[in-house]
């Protein structure tokens, strides 16, 4: 038995007549009869009465065509859906974020995938750092990172996102707050609140910074989530360096000046796996890229 019987059965049940039936399929009506009388043969059952005039169902053959029915519909949805996951407008997507991206891209991401593709089922891990992103690439945790380079994967691919500034979240009541700008050198001396060395790459960014100045960071506390950091400039428990987007956050407690100094910028690109071939991830990563242009040339 093959689907066509059941398409053709299907007809001649509803049209009640193997000339119409025949007309519907864009086929000769002894082909038809030929193949419905396959059909019977294979079932053992009679499903059709026919007479000169019309075609009618038998008992069994009204039992059939409601089954008929369900079957050809869920192939039809098979296919339809095959044909969506093919073209990436359906599937699933899990995304992990660093913390700054978390608060800036990733709500406008995620309104512009419902809203644009609203068959994709997205998943989110944010404040997640580089080393734990790249881990959960290739172990298959998430399938698209926003991240911070370099990584050093060479089953990771990277695609370039945009460049943020630098800019110092210092307590209101510091007596930096009061500036419009800060130099690199401003932060000689203060206690600094970093993200945690070997974990993040604006640890590195932050120390190599102030060692391009001429002096060495005075690190205070180390932290795995901006959140956090952001947390523990409002405590005053020191100054930190972070990406623009972190403003964003509206910790209350933190004033956010701008970094005056060459080269005060790090860059955030799109992380994926080299062999994830998935329409849904290309169609996504088209997406993230038009919104992070947008976003940069708002700023």
């Amino acid at each position: 038995m093959e689907l066509r019987h059941l398409r053709y059965f299907l007809a001649v049940a509803e049209e009640q007549h193997f000339g119409r039936a025949a007309q519907r399929l864009h086929m000769a009506q002894p082909p038809l009869s030929h193949q419905i009388r396959q059909l019977e043969a294979e079932l053992g059952v009679r499903l059709l009465d026919r007479t000169t005039r019309r075609v009618s169902l038998t008992e069994a053959g009204e039992a059939y065509v409601g089954r008929v029915r369900a079957i050809l519909a869920e192939v039809d949805a098979a296919g339809e859906q095959a044909q969506r996951v093919a073209a990436g407008t359906e599937g699933r997507l899990v995304v992990g974020c660093v913390g700054s991206a978390t608060y800036s891209l990733l709500p406008a991401f995620a309104r512009a995938v419902r809203e644009e593709l609203p068959g994709v089922d997205l998943g989110f891990r944010g404040e997640m750092l580089v080393p734990a992103q790249v881990r959960a690439l290739m172990a298959g945790e998430i399938d698209l990172a926003l991240l911070r380079p370099p990584v050093d994967e060479p089953g990771v691919r990277l695609s370039r996102l945009r460049a943020d500034r630098l800019i110092v979240a210092l307590p209101d009541a510091h007596p930096l707050a009061a500036r419009k700008r800060l130099r690199v050198p401003d932060l000689d001396g203060l206690d600094l609140v970093v993200h945690a060395e070997g974990r993040s790459v604006m640890h590195d960014a932050v120390i190599e910074l102030c060692r391009a100045a001429g002096f060495e960071a005075r690190v205070r506390h180390e932290v795995t989530e901006t959140s956090t950091l952001v947390t523990f400039v409002a405590a005053e428990l020191g100054a930190a360096v972070v990406p623009e987007p972190v403003a964003r956050l509206g910790v209350p407690g933190v004033t956010f000046r701008p970094l005056a100094a060459r080269g005060a910028r790090i860059e955030l690109a799109v992380g994926m796996r080299e062999d994830d071939d998935s329409p849904a991830l290309a169609r996504a990563v088209k997406l993230v890229r038009r919104l992070a242009a947008s976003d940069d040339a708002a700023r």
